[in-house]
């Protein structure tokens, strides 16, 4: 069962293509983006843990998206250690995410059957990430690191390799483009799905909206593939 939970997580995030990636310490802040991004298509959520008592946002968030959002598999991200891992893990995530590599969490995470899905630089990281297992590994920052170029060059050599390029991602049919023909598995979103003036004004269509254009733009560049 824990294996086909975890074929069923990789599934909600390649078949999607996008992952947004958010904090907030207001629990109801986070709800209503939760939400917003589910109506807009979204299936696979990462919190970031990024401030104080976040694990405990996060587990009230997961509890409140089983009923609120069916179907959605909600990740914990900005995961650097083992501890931490293995914290929200009994909050409730159903995959990991870090800005960087960490073996321990690698073997948390195996131990339980989640994905890992940890921050690589370099072509070294890449390999050493999905020799601990790794299925799906984070390209960060991905613009920073070398763009779409740096996805292509990778896959040239190691074609078997899932990659997600998170960092400089932009909702646009542009971005979107650039990475997913570099061959992205899928993408992460943060701040750009996310302005900061639609959060203060609540503004949850605008964000609902700039997912739905992001999905639209992806499914067409798949039908192409």
């Amino acid at each position: 069962m824990a294996t086909f939970k975890k074929i069923q997580t990789l599934a909600a995030m390649f078949d999607t293509g996008v992952v947004p990636v958010f904090y907030h310490r207001d629990l109801e802040v986070a709800k209503q983006v939760v939400a917003a991004c589910y109506d807009g298509g979204i299936r696979a959520f990462e919190f970031t843990n990024r401030g104080d008592f976040a694990h405990e946002i996060f587990g009230n968030l997961v509890r409140w998206a089983a009923g609120r959002c069916p179907g959605l598999v909600m990740g914990i991200g900005s995961i650097v250690d083992a501890g931490t891992a293995s914290l929200f893990i009994q909050a409730g995530a159903n995959f990991i995410v870090g800005p960087l590599f960490n073996p321990d969490v690698a073997k948390t995470a195996n131990r339980r059957a989640i994905p890992y899905t940890p921050g690589c630089g370099t072509v070294s990281e890449v390999g050493m990430a999905q020799e601990a297992g790794c299925d799906l590994v984070k390209i960060f920052p991905a613009e920073n690191a070398g763009g779409p170029s740096f996805i292509k060059n990778i896959l040239a050599p190691m074609p078997w390799s899932q990659l997600m390029a998170t960092g400089g991602v932009e909702p646009t049919e542009e971005s979107l483009t650039a990475w997913f023909n570099a061959g992205v598995a899928c993408v992460g979103m943060g701040s750009n799905l996310f302005p900061k003036d639609a959060i203060e004004r609540n503004d949850w269509k605008r964000i609902t909206d700039l997912c739905k254009k992001s999905l639209t733009a992806i499914a067409k560049l798949k039908t192409n593939y």
